[in-house]
């Protein structure tokens, strides 16, 4: 079975690293997304640390209602994931 397709929103730092404000990526889970996010947009090369984990200077929030802390996260299709410089002020 294919992969959902989610959309991944960047806001901050991210989009300006990336070139853009959004990508949408074939992804099961949150880890899968932000991959295909680093593949496609090189200048986000250090989204995840080497032990897999998100990198601290970044967010990622699932549907703007929570935050996501494990990459391990399944995802729906048509769900949407923040991603946000963890230093964004308010």
């Amino acid at each position: 079975m294919a992969a959902p397709a989610v959309t991944v929103e960047l806001f901050g730092v991210p989009r300006a690293r990336a070139g853009l404000a959004e990508l949408t990526v074939p992804a099961a889970t949150a880890g899968e997304a932000l991959a295909a996010l680093a593949e496609a947009c090189p200048g986000l090369g250090e989204l995840r640390r080497p032990d897999g984990r998100l990198a601290p200077q970044y967010l990622l929030s699932l549907d703007g209602k929570r935050f996501v802390t494990d990459l391990a996260e399944p995802l729906r299709p048509g769900e949407r994931l923040l991603l946000l410089s963890a230093d964004a002020g308010g």
